[in-house]
């Protein structure tokens, strides 16, 4: 037995049946036969053609999966959006309303699909492979991760082919799936098809018919491949080598199952994290205009009639800012080879609950300021130690500046313009190293540090292969309150005398992408 496995990591099937209109709600459940073996030649073109996977190969596994497969069935149900798009009439521009149709289904359940045949080595190795490479199937939002499963004799099977003529047994219904001839029975009907429409002795070409206009494969994989806009205007209703199949699935198959819940975890999430999507992909020197647009995106999110959240705003219910600093902060990433921004993280060491949580989903787009939008994909909600790929929350002993450290407090001098100094520090009271030294002290991981200011003609700042200096950076809000000194920020590494785990986020900004620190590596 060959089994397949079909999960979908957005808990979403796209496919329409053939035959059928986008509009009508129809959706194709179980998936046909003839897309999965389509939907792997596709695969085998674009990502492992010759001479990875040889042709010889795949003509021979796409042979051997014509046989009409069996399927098991996950919970799921029918679904659909609605929406208007536009189109243009003449001068006119209009709308028409389209319907999207889907299979909903958990993200963690899978439909398995098995074939009652055996695979030889290589033709198992050339399956896994397109498996592993395939990452839609159905319409192209109907994202997949599709595995061999091996080793299992037999899989629950709850939708399999019905003999023509018997009946549907009780709690079963009937459904007709677009299925490929086997390999033997093609080339049967192609030798009879070839001898019907071939023209007799001096027949004009004219007088062939419609259908045979288009040249007809002369094998299975070949009819696999054939353009459906081409076999439909020429006059096909069906494309070569297809056939309806009849397949039973239980009646309630879009009933709603139940699914115990697991116990929530009385610890509330702290992170989510985003990849950023744009046109022009914004740098990490407007890191705090990009905060800014993140925070209020989100405080608008939350607003669901009873007020914006505590945990974006930062204020208390009597509306005055909160002093605890444990309300979300934004960080801009740059984890490319350039300085562009790649990554969004919210970080509240206070917690998101379920409500927070639903603002931080239907955050997908912030505005640009006269620019682009910036497209915003959620990878997660949960605890820091979940997001490895984050360099934010890893321990380190030393840290250093990714976006400048912008001071709350003043530079103070005697009144001959000699500076104050500290002399537990050295440092210039109000300087951005004196300021950076009391926040840390106040910080619960930032005790017993020491830090040093970054030569700026060296450009501190690493993002990717670039240096930046601070002068580069925006480092003022457009709009919005919060004590900021004179300086326009400065680079710092901060030591600890052990590993410390972030993030730090320190001095005017903070909660919008300003005064990040990054741990710095040993070899470093």
């Amino acid at each position: 037995m060959t089994v397949l496995e079909l999960s979908f990591p957005a808990g979403r099937y796209h496919a329409t049946p053939w035959g059928r209109h986008v509009n009508e709600g129809a959706v194709e459940w179980p998936p046909s036969p003839w897309r999965i073996l389509r939907a792997l030649i596709a695969t085998w073109y674009l990502k492992a053609p010759a001479p990875e996977i040889s042709e010889d190969c795949i003509r021979s596994l796409v042979n051997k999966l014509s046989i009409p497969p069996k399927f098991h069935l996950p919970f799921a149900s029918a679904s659909h959006t609605r929406h208007y798009m536009p189109f243009n009439e003449g001068k006119s521009q209009k709308t028409t309303k389209i319907f999207d149709t889907f299979i909903q289904l958990h993200e963690t359940d899978s439909v398995l699909v098995a074939w009652n045949t055996t695979l030889s080595e290589l033709e198992l190795a050339a399956l896994r492979t397109l498996a592993q490479r395939m990452n839609y199937f159905g319409r192209a939002e109907s994202l997949v991760e599709a595995r061999v499963i091996e080793g299992i004799s037999q899989i629950s099977v709850n939708a399999t082919p019905l003999p023509d003529g018997v009946a549907p047994p009780e709690n079963q219904e009937l459904v007709r799936l677009l299925s490929p001839m086997t390999a033997a029975d093609y080339e049967a009907w192609h030798r009879d098809f070839v001898t019907k429409t071939s023209p007799q002795v001096g027949q004009q070409k004219t007088q062939r018919s419609k259908a045979n206009s288009v040249a007809v494969p002369t094998n299975l994989f070949g009819a696999l491949q054939a353009d459906t806009g081409e076999l439909q205007s020429a006059g096909w209703n069906l494309p070569p080598g297809a056939t309806f199949l009849n397949y039973i699935r239980p009646e309630d198959a879009f009933s709603p199952g139940y699914r115990p819940h697991p116990q929530r975890a009385k610890k509330l999430p702290t992170v989510a994290r985003y990849s950023v999507l744009s046109t022009v992909a914004p740098r990490i020197i407007q890191a705090i205009s990009i905060g800014d647009r993140v925070h209020k995106s989100l405080c608008e999110w939350s607003d669901r009639g009873r007020g914006r959240a505590t945990v974006f705003t930062g204020l208390d219910e009597d509306g005055n800012p909160k002093s605890d600093h444990a309300h979300a902060h934004v960080f801009c990433e740059a984890n490319g080879p350039r300085d562009t921004v790649t990554h969004i993280t919210v970080w509240a060491e206070m917690g998101f609950d379920e409500g927070n949580c639903l603002a931080l989903r239907s955050l997908n787009k912030v505005w640009g300021y006269g620019g682009h939008e910036l497209r915003l994909v959620l990878h997660g909600i949960g605890q820091p130690d979940e997001f490895t790929d984050s360099p934010l929350f890893q321990p380190a002993k030393v840290w250093r500046s990714a976006t400048p450290f912008v001071p709350t407090r003043h530079a103070k001098m005697f009144r001959d313009g000699r500076p104050k100094i500290d002399p537990q520090n050295g440092w210039q009271f109000g300087s951005a190293g004196h300021d950076l030294l009391r926040l840390l002290s106040l910080h619960p991981r930032g005790t017993d540090a020491s830090v040093r200011q970054m030569a700026e003609h060296d450009g501190p700042y690493k993002a990717g292969e670039r240096g930046l200096r601070s002068l580069q950076f925006q480092t003022v809000r457009r709009d919005g309150a919060g004590s900021r000194g004179h300086s326009n920020g400065a680079a710092f590494t901060i030591r600890f005398p052990e590993e410390r785990t972030g993030p730090f986020a320190l001095g005017y900004g903070s909660h919008f992408g300003l005064g990040l620190f990054v741990p710095v590596k040993e070899r470093e």
